[in-house]
């Protein structure tokens, strides 16, 4: 059929299609002058019209073959508006999609058109409300709708997200993906769904082959040509039909099946035979060989076996407790009674984080008089037939089922606590309106103390009371509200140790979280006596790599690495580590140790082992979290804390920025922890001379700490510190000295004499007497900061080769040339080998080499320091991510 008889034909369509039926065939014989064919085709067009049911059901390859008598993979235009088609990618159910670049951009799409779109009005509709489902749909999940248009003939067409990767299951069977790794993509998808769910549609043909995950470990949900606005859903039988046919049975629910109405908790369906694939590697049911009719009698009236049972790659790795709660979790989901499955994707994954989490479920397994129920009602002839030997054999079960229905209700009553307190927790955060939410205006803060008050009150269920207060003890205390927290830890111990004995798992935990809090605090002494009296006591009862005793590991590895006894901390660290290395353990745990002991050896100078480990954790927190949670700020800072150590200040400006965006974007404005964002950027600014900036920074950050923990804390001193340094800078010099000498009394209270926070502050004091000209104070002072650096630190610390490098110039003012030289070539010794080459301070180090060679009539030696200032020796700076 040659492209101007189409063009007539389609023409003729348009013109007819919207008389009234009973015009129709006078209008076209007229229209037609007598052409039988042509009237045969066009009525054919417009019996397909108008049941929906057209040609386009067929494959799209036989539809052009015999329509078009083209090849399928050649689009109807090599160019949709500034998109140029590259190649084709595939055909679905209503359409076919092509690789296309945008012409001006470069950039890779995919475009989907609705072939001969004039065929069918039911089909047109439903390529047009794809368009306006995905417009809506914006979820870093769901592939983007970009663009959309018409050919001139007509043809829709609208472009997509083009997403480079594979099906989820193939990705995780291509690299071997362990279950926590599998559950956090699936979690991605549950996620993208419970959105589009929230947002009224539903997907209805979720499949692997309809979930890619990219290169970067990135999850998007495909292809919403079926899916439906949850208020249309009331559709027509023969479009249901249609839909039936383009849905994929393996994973279609037993509504859908049957023609029932479908809801949301279809998709859960769909979702709980994806997960029973992941987790088993296989479907739960083979329809292979099978006809349509016998798979849909198999999905309606067959339990799929539990995933435990099928899965052979990863059935080694995963312990029977944890196989367990996974069986719960693939079941429910997939379950056929409307009431047992999960109500929606939300509370699939509210479950699926209880497991990665180590938490009970809120799903539970059938229970007995659920399975037997059913059993009875499909059988209930062969069973009244031998109801009589079921008597007798309960009569013997008796004593047995008493025996261990104690132990069954004391786990019940456990489990029913543990939900007991999500619920409440949940109540509090929908503001104590389930339908209204809270409003828009109600602060957490507001939240968590009405549900502390609220707490408070529940003296009939003293456990459920005292874990909800301890909850609330450590909100408090991520809040920076420390003295609420501590009064609340204190009630809980006390509470604990009448309930729970005064030496149990219990208390431990509660000491040990007290120790955390007066770390927070401070109170450092007191730190390590809690920590070490709760990890004592939780050894005495748990094993070595029970998670109490690990968490009490690594609380003492971080107090002890505060206190400077980085060598104990380190060993602790790395053997909290080692035992959440192995299979089975969450990824966040293992992130958590992978932290403290990132921070314990960069305070120690290991910078060579601090910033590897930092990347690791910021890549496994990113994963775990996605890219705008707290603890993906706090590795940036910590990337940024090495990058100014190390003398690299513009990338630790790009660190501290991205900190902070997501530190204030969660916390708010006025949070202490925004504070300790605004003083790390404040510092990397005030190294690179934007004093304005950075001094703006810091007094807003000093505001903050002040009024949160009071006039004597080390943040406090921190900002304190910056703003002296600025001050200095700009020759204010008796501010600056009266801030250094206010930090050093700060760290003194905090820290004790010995610390090296106390060394640096002091060392910040001479500076300003070297810059008052008072030389002989300044060599004092900077004497016992290089003591105190080497006894605290190391002598090849930075800090120590900086306080060598400042101790020289002090000496050359004092033109003591030897001394001098023997300071300044220490510390450049200790720098040259871990910092940038152009760093400031070794730079100054250069400089005051070459005048004391000078002084000591050696220029031989003072020219390679001055060729060294004029051509520093490139050293590569170390390779971190700026993801």
């Amino acid at each position: 059929m040659d492209t101007t008889r189409w063009q007539r034909i389609q023409s003729l369509f348009h013109q007819t299609v919207d008389l009234p039926e009973q015009e129709q065939p006078a209008f076209l014989k007229k229209a037609c002058n007598g052409d039988a064919d042509l009237i045969a085709e066009v009525q054919a067009m417009l019996e397909a019209d108008s049941n929906g049911n057209s040609l386009l059901d067929r494959d799209m390859a036989n539809l052009a073959q015999q329509m078009l008598a083209a090849d399928s993979a050649s689009p109807v235009a090599k160019e949709f508006g500034p998109y140029v088609v590259k190649q084709l990618l595939g055909e679905g159910g209503m359409g076919v999609v092509y690789l296309a670049e945008r012409k001006d951009l470069g950039n890779l799409v995919a475009i989907k058109i609705l072939r001969d779109a004039w065929l069918s009005l039911a089909r047109r509709e439903r390529f047009a409300s794809e368009q306006r489902m995905l417009a809506q749909l914006n979820h870093p999940s769901i592939a983007r709708l970009y663009d959309a248009d018409t050919l001139p003939d007509g043809t829709p067409w609208f472009v997509m997200e083009y997403v480079e990767g594979m099906p989820i299951t193939d990705y995780c069977q291509k690299y071997d993906c362990s279950i926590e790794r599998r559950l956090q993509l699936f979690r991605q998808v549950c996620e993208a769904v419970q959105y589009a769910h929230a947002h009224a549609v539903i997907h209805r043909d979720l499949k692997p082959s309809n979930i890619f995950v990219k290169p970067d470990g990135g999850v998007r949900l495909l292809d919403f040509g079926i899916a439906k606005q949850i208020e249309t859903l009331d559709s027509p039988a023969d479009q249901t039909r249609t839909v039936m046919r383009m849905m994929t049975p393996a994973y279609a629910s037993p509504e859908q099946i049957s023609g029932g109405n479908v809801g949301v908790q279809a998709d859960v369906y769909s979702l709980g035979v994806i997960l029973y694939e992941l987790l088993a590697d296989r479907l739960p049911f083979d329809f292979s060989n099978l006809a349509p009719v016998e798979a849909a009698a198999i999905i309606a009236g067959h339990e799929p076996g539990k995933p435990s049972t099928k899965a052979q790659s990863l059935s080694t790795t995963v312990s029977k407790t944890a196989w367990a709660d996974l069986d719960v979790l693939g079941l429910t989901a997939m379950h056929k009674d409307l009431q047992r499955r999960y109500r929606s994707a939300e509370a699939l994954i509210r479950d699926i984080n209880h497991y990665l989490s180590h938490e009970p479920l809120e799903a539970q397994p059938d229970t007995m008089r659920y399975r037997t129920g059913k059993f009875i009602r499909r059988n209930w002839r062969e069973v009244s037939a031998v109801v009589a030997v079921f008597v007798l054999v309960a009569a013997l079960s008796i004593f047995f089922t008493w025996r261990v229905t104690k132990v069954r209700n004391a786990a019940l009553a456990e489990a029913a606590r543990t939900q007991r307190i999500q619920h409440f927790m949940n109540n509090v955060f929908q503001g104590g309106d389930r339908i209204a939410g809270p409003a828009a205006d109600v602060k957490v803060v507001d939240l968590i103390d009405s549900g502390m008050r609220e707490a408070q009150t529940l003296n009939s269920d003293p456990k459920v009371q005292t874990e909800l207060l301890y909850d609330f003890a450590g909100i408090y205390q991520k809040l920076g509200k420390l003295d609420q927290a501590e009064s609340l830890f204190q009630t809980t111990l006390e509470q604990r140790k009448i309930l729970y004995g005064a030496d149990s798992p219990e208390v431990a935990e509660n000491l040990v979280a007290m120790g955390m809090l007066r770390a927070d605090q401070s109170r450092l002494d007191d730190a390590e006596r809690l920590t070490r009296q709760g990890l004592e006591m939780a050894a005495r009862h748990q094993e070595p790599n029970h998670p109490g005793v690990v968490t009490s590991t690594l609380a003492l590895g971080r107090v002890l690495g505060e206190r400077g006894s980085y060598d104990e901390a380190i060993h602790l660290l790395e053997s909290a580590v080692r035992v959440q290395s192995a299979p089975g353990v969450a990824t966040a745990d293992l992130a958590a140790s992978l932290s403290a002991l990132a921070d314990a050896n960069y305070n120690a100078g290991h910078y060579d082992v601090c910033v590897p480990l930092y990347q690791r954790v910021l890549e496994m927190h990113r994963q775990i979290y996605g890219p705008t949670h707290p603890l993906v700020a706090g590795d940036l800072g910590s990337l940024a804390s090495v990058q100014i150590d190390m003398g690299y200040y513009a990338e630790a400006e790009k660190f501290d920025r991205q900190a902070l965006t997501v530190t204030e974007a969660y916390y708010g404005k006025d949070s202490p922890k925004t504070a300790n964002d605004l003083t790390s950027l404040g510092r990397a600014l005030q190294y690179e001379r934007k004093y304005d900036e950075a001094e703006a920074l810091l007094q807003r950050a000093l505001a903050i700490q002040e009024k949160a923990y009071g006039p004597s804390h080390s943040n406090v001193a921190d900002a304190l510190n910056e703003l002296g340094n600025i001050a200095s800078m700009r020759e204010h010099l008796d501010d600056a000295e009266a801030k250094f000498r206010r930090v050093v009394e700060i760290y003194r209270s905090v820290y004790g004499d010995n610390h090296y926070m106390v060394a640096i502050a002091l060392s910040n004091v001479a500076s300003v007497r070297m810059d008052k000209k008072d030389y002989v104070q300044a060599e004092k002072i900077y004497r016992d900061v290089v003591r105190r650096f080497t006894e605290s630190l190391s002598a090849d610390n930075v800090n120590t080769g900086i306080a060598h490098i400042k101790l020289g110039r002090t000496l050359l003012r004092e033109k003591k040339f030897k001394e001098s030289q023997v300071e300044s070539l220490a510390g450049y010794d200790v720098l040259i080998k871990q910092t940038s080459p152009s760093t400031s301070f070794l730079n100054a180090a250069r400089k005051d080499l070459a005048a004391a060679y000078d002084g000591l009539n050696q220029p031989d030696k003072a020219v390679r320091f001055r060729a060294e200032l004029a051509n520093p020796e490139n050293k590569p700076a170390p390779v971190i991510s700026q993801k």
